[in-house]
């Protein structure tokens, strides 16, 4: 009904379908007392008869308002994409995840449960949009697959891309129905226009199943990165992506006829929208802010006086009571996004008993996330990390910028004398140091006597001249024996990314300089897309090394361990050879020596996968110490009401073998080296040279040279004599 919401709420200790007075006065009403596990997205339709809804165990259900009776109706458990009621309430349309992992329309007829698929599991079609008057049904599809990458040639082994993939579809739901897109003809110029409008009460909808997939007609307009479509009697609104790094979302919208309107960019930088019950307004979200505007495909040139004043909107919180509730949602998205069912075999309703009374005895959010933890960590599995939330900082932080070197005090000499310089990429001045800029001409040994007049060595520590000066420009007062100058310098705001650099350039030197540059080395921190593109950046130059070691120490984990293997795991079945220059192979960058992997203790997550599976594909032996052991995999949807996240590990991993793999166990390496504390102060790394010492016996035991072209073919013959 218009005077109430639909919400969820879980005052009965599970979240349940709950009807809540539009005014905020009176109690709320609820709709289902059955809740067991989280549900998301309850949907009424359009004639108050019927509510929809999915949970975390992907099923799709609905629900009869008037009787009470529920069914689930979704056949498969593999994920529900979207759901949209009918204009009459009859119908459901929703988008289903396949088992071959597309998305597929379907319908469900209320009345008599009938399903009627409508999109093949060839493509994927989401964003379902009902035409208001019931002939059409509207949806994105990414059926433009034009990649901008034609072929294998180039540097780093291009591959293909498509962007802009994505188009909107419209089914006829009437046998006969034209598409109000299509141009008008001899037959269609005379024919009057539909009279039918949207009556307060539509007639039931009737829709042609058979045939249903064979009316599907492409909207014309151009693809694009498109979500988030929406139809009203007159118009198709839509968000659009531009590409490219931090592209921006725009809100579309195109009249629906067979003029020759072109899309409108309706207003930009959009992060989400919501077409309003009754098809006039839309719900725009740009930035943290909340607009209202016409559901019109025209510009929005006053976007600003249309945005909902939220400034007076506040509510006492008791900090206690948030903290209950915080800490039981934290134990109930455990319980639903847990991968195991059976909770590892704890009871996890006495876990939440014998956590709970400690919520009263908290003073700081920190401590929450403490207990939290606490009760997580009696699941016996990694993954399970708690952070963030409402932590209250202050506004003395300060930021010590860096010059990125190791400096000594040394008054002796009258100031800081720099020790070295951190080494950055030396193709890529803008990882250098600060002090590395050839302009300023700066080399170890040099002492810093000032930062902008002041002597360094009044100071206890130098950083206290450097306080909030990254990106500033600071005048650094330089001596070098009896030389005094003065220069210019921006300092850095963390030293941290610079000195891990430094480090993965000395580990890269010290295998060139071991192996004669016969083995190549590549170092992933973690395995993200930062680490895609180290990946491109570090292995192409070395793909054609006799050797390589793929060092996975300290890597923080991520999720694109298949995408490196499947690098690796290419081989060079023929060569090329032109008249001049070396031969070439295909498959092109395939590596054709011999690799290893290295590991230690803090190797984990998906930097543990790829070793594991490094190993598992026959690709060469993981050298070092065993891993962390986390290797239940995750995401970070379930976040608290403040923001926090307590993590819960979401897919196992086992192997074909039928056991579990990694998890509380790690990776064992099949060479183990340990780099011992003190050894490693000093600067050796046993664990690399062990590698490099691998590597070369492997080298002399299996040479793999390009193998030389055979000779050129002669196809000559004998040419008859002249006259015979």
């Amino acid at each position: 009904a218009s005077d109430s919401l639909l919400g969820l709420s879980d005052e009965t200790g599970e979240l349940e379908l709950t009807r809540i007075p539009a005014n905020g006065v009176g109690p709320d009403v609820p709709i289902t007392r059955n809740g067991n596990v989280l549900r998301f997205r309850p949907t009424p339709s359009p004639d108050g008869t019927w509510v929809s809804w999915t949970d975390n165990n992907n099923d799709l259900w609905v629900r009869n308002l008037a009787t009470g009776q529920q069914q689930r109706i979704s056949e498969l458990r593999e994920g529900i994409a979207d759901q949209a009621w009918s204009p009459d309430g009859h119908w459901l349309a929703y988008a289903v995840v396949a088992p071959n992992s597309f998305v597929q329309i379907k319908l469900y007829a209320v009345a008599t449960g009938a399903r009627v698929t409508v999109t093949s599991d060839r493509v994927n079609s989401v964003d379902i949009a009902w035409g208001p008057k019931g002939e059409f049904l509207y949806f994105l599809s990414d059926r433009n697959l034009q990649t901008l990458v034609g072929a294998p040639w180039g540097p780093r082994q291009p591959e293909p891309f498509f962007d802009h993939q994505v188009e909107i579809y419209q089914v006829a739901l009437q046998r006969g129905a034209r598409s109000p897109f299509l141009p008008d003809d001899e037959l269609t110029l005379d024919r009057a226009p539909s009279t039918s409008q949207r009556a307060s009460e539509p007639t039931p909808l009737v829709i042609d199943t058979v045939g249903l997939a064979a009316r599907i007609r492409k909207v014309p307009i151009p693809a694009g990165n498109f979500r988030s479509l929406y139809a009203t009697d007159s118009a198709l609104f839509w968000l659009a992506r531009a590409s490219g790094p931090s592209p921006r979302t725009d809100l579309m919208g195109i009249r629906i006829g067979n003029g020759k309107d072109v899309p409108a960019k309706i207003v930009e930088g959009v992060r989400s929208v919501e077409l309003s019950g009754n098809g006039k307004k839309l719900l725009v979200r740009r930035a943290n802010r909340l607009h209202v505007i016409d559901a019109k495909p025209v510009r929005v040139t006053n976007i600003n006086e249309t945005a909902i004043d939220l400034a007076g909107w506040t509510f006492p919180i008791d900090v206690r009571d948030d903290w209950r509730q915080i800490f039981v949602d934290a134990w109930r998205l455990e319980r639903d996004y847990f991968y195991d069912p059976g909770m590892h075999g704890v009871d996890w309703d006495g876990v939440l008993t014998k956590h709970l009374p400690l919520v009263d005895r908290i003073t700081t959010r920190d401590e929450l996330s403490d207990l939290i933890g606490w009760m997580v960590g009696e699941l016996s599995a990694l993954h399970t990390s708690v952070r963030g939330g409402d932590v209250r900082r202050g506004p003395d932080n300060v930021t010590v910028a860096s010059l990125g070197a190791h400096l000594v005090r040394t008054p002796t000499q009258g100031g800081y004398r720099i020790e070295s310089i951190y080494a950055g990429e030396p193709d890529y001045p803008d990882t250098w140091s600060p002090l590395a800029d050839p302009g300023l001409g700066m080399e170890r040994g040099d002492v810093i006597a000032a930062v902008n007049g002041v002597p360094t060595l009044s100071v206890s520590d130098i950083g206290e001249l450097l306080l909030n000066q990254a990106g500033k420009q600071v005048l650094v007062t330089v001596l070098r024996g009896s030389e005094r100058r003065d220069v210019i310098v921006v300092p850095m705001a963390n030293e941290a990314n610079l000195r891990y650099t430094a480090w993965e350039v000395d580990r890269r030197h010290r295998t060139d300089s071991l192996s004669e540059s016969t083995i190549g080395y590549v170092h992933l921190r973690a395995m993200g897309g930062n680490d895609v593109n180290q990946w491109y950046r570090d292995f192409y130059p070395i793909f054609d090394r006799q050797g390589l070691i793929l060092d996975m120490r300290h890597n923080r984990g991520g999720n694109i361990d298949s995408f490196i293997l499947e690098k690796l795991m290419r081989r060079a079945w023929m060569y090329w050879q032109g008249r001049v220059g070396e031969p070439y192979w295909n498959m092109q960058y395939a590596f054709r020596g011999h690799m290893v992997v290295l590991v230690d203790q803090e190797t984990a997550s998906d930097g543990e996968a790829f070793a594991e599976g490094f190993r598992r594909l026959g690709l060469g032996q993981v050298i070092g110490s065993r891993t962390w052991g986390g290797e239940i995999w995750l995401s970070s949807v379930n976040r608290l009401s403040d923001g926090g996240l307590a993590r819960a590990p979401m897919n196992g991993v086992y192997g074909p073998d039928g056991t579990w793999l990694v998890e509380q166990e790690g990776v064992l390496p099949d060479i183990e080296v340990d780099n011992l504390p003190h050894a490693t102060f000093n600067g050796q790394d046993a664990q690399l040279e062990a590698a490099i010492t691998y590597l070369k016996q492997k080298i002399a035991e299996d040479p793999r040279p390009v193998p030389p072209p055979p000779a050129y073919p002669n196809k000559s013959f004998p040419y008859p004599a002249p006259g015979q």
